[in-house]
């Protein structure tokens, strides 16, 4: 269960563990003025903590008794004008960890305790600065290693996703308490909500929420990275253009066919895009129990793909093994939304383009010399054609599993409720319908929470934040 005492003046280091330059230790609570005044003395000696204006700066030294710790700044933000809503001091001190332990040795010994993981933004939340899809999103803000990621965490942050499940929630609120009216006047069978009204509402939220809901699977693959798989038969130059996508030697190249046994992953990020680039075993009849489990792996990867990278040798291949495996590739990911991109490889080794080879030109096919590097930045070019980042922000798009899972159980419950009104129901069991809709919805936002859902989602972040 996740607790948090609000009566509690709380402290942690908010920058990461080790040597730094600068270290930051924040306070949060009632009694955080109270608690610095008594081990920082401002270089104005006039100056005292309980008279602090908000967000201002103060330079001055921080003690123990007659030993002096190190000279900071001192910060204060008075409440409700603070991240948390109440009186925040944050210190800036050196960054050497022995340093930062003192400080909050001082603190806790004045009256702070230690912070509990992410208990600063549950403040937040809890004291409305917030809400709770909005606390998610500074979590993934934390932690976006790509610009794709950080459009996605600021979409979320600057709250428009929360007005939207807010409006289907107000609406769907008022036709809920009309319903209840009707159940009070039972007996007298008189209907206060329009049902035609009421139907056509449902019908839009059932679109509106089926949206958000579907774009989850484009969401995710942003947030978490495209999945790239490379492909194709043994001894193309899989391996060779794995190294020249991420300009290091990270795949073992051989001549021998059968090299790659296994998949081998790493990621790369093109123009603020991560994507994580998959080279698998050569599609071919294994030779061994090993080899087998490679091309196992290697159509498993391929059914997971966004975007796959179909790799051939133009000097030796024939067209007829080529459209063997592309069909079976199609076949795989057909009804997927993953696209196949053909590359031909080797072009080192060509005078001219074999005449057989002209009817690929037809598809989406780049050529390439991966060895000596030619044409791949094509191959790059090629893959942020699949993300269209520039709708980031001029929709919603959900990145976030417990927004999927609220949302689908959303859905299932204004489709049963579209069903009991097809089929004449009574009114009280449309109400459980209904009631259960907004009860889904109001968990995405916060205005129905239980300490499960804030102790899952609270302790994903950083004790000082």
């Amino acid at each position: 269960m996740f607790t948090s005492n609000p009566e509690d003046t709380i402290c942690a280091v908010s920058t990461p563990p080790g040597v730094s330059a600068i270290g930051v230790i924040r306070l949060s609570g009632a009694e955080s003025r109270h608690i610095i005044g008594k081990i920082f003395q401002a270089r104005d000696k006039s100056f005292t903590s309980m008279n602090a204006q908000s967000h201002t700066l103060h330079f001055g030294t921080i003690a123990s008794g007659d030993e002096l710790i190190d000279d900071v700044l001192v910060s204060f933000f008075l409440a409700p004008h603070s991240y948390t809503g109440e009186d925040v001091v944050e210190i800036s001190c050196h960054g050497s960890p022995y340093i930062r332990r003192r400080i909050l040795e001082e603190l806790v010994n004045h009256g702070a305790r230690m912070a509990h993981t992410g208990e600063f933004t549950l403040r937040a939340f809890l004291n409305h600065k917030f809400d709770l899809s909005q606390a998610e999103a500074i979590a993934d803000l934390i932690a976006a290693d790509s610009k794709i990621s950080h459009d996605l965490a600021m979409s979320q942050l600057r709250g428009g996703f929360s007005a939207e499940i807010r409006k289907l929630r107000d609406q769907l609120l008022e036709f809920a308490s009309l319903l209840v009216l009707e159940l009070d006047f039972s007996e007298e069978d008189v209907e206060f909500a329009d049902r035609s009204r009421l139907m056509e509402l449902l019908q839009q939220i059932l679109q509106k929420v089926s949206s958000l809901k579907d774009s989850f699977s484009l969401g995710n693959v942003l947030k978490q990275g495209i999945p790239v798989t490379i492909t194709g038969r043994p001894n193309v130059g899989k391996s060779t253009l794995l190294n020249a996508l991420l300009n290091e030697e990270k795949a073992l190249v051989s001549e021998i066919p059968g090299t790659t046994r296994d998949a081998i992953e790493d990621v790369l990020n093109i123009n603020g895009v991560t994507f994580r680039f998959i080279d698998t075993a050569g599609l071919r009849r294994p030779e061994d129990t090993v080899e087998t489990m490679g091309v196992e792996r290697t159509w498993e990867k391929i059914s997971k793909a966004s975007v796959i990278l179909y790799v051939f040798d133009i000097s030796e291949a024939d067209t007829s093994s080529i459209l063997e495996d592309i069909n079976a590739i199609s076949e795989k990911i057909r009804n997927t939304g993953s696209r196949l991109v053909l590359i031909g490889n080797k072009t080192d080794l060509l005078i001219e383009l074999p005449h057989h080879f002209r009817e690929l030109v037809e598809m989406e096919t780049i050529f390439i010399s991966a060895k000596r590097r030619e044409n791949v930045n094509l191959i790059s070019e090629s893959l942020l054609r699949s993300v269209e980042s520039d709708k980031i922000g001029d929709t919603s798009i959900i990145s976030n599993l417990r927004h999927y899972e609220a949302l689908s159980k959303a859905l299932e419950s204004v489709t049963a409720m579209i069903q009991g009104m097809d089929e004449k129901r009574s009114t009280d069991l449309l109400t459980i319908d209904l009631h259960a809709a907004l009860h889904h919805l109001g968990t995405i936002t916060g205005e129905i929470t239980t300490d499960d859902i804030l102790g899952s989602i609270f302790s994903r972040f950083c004790i000082g934040k």
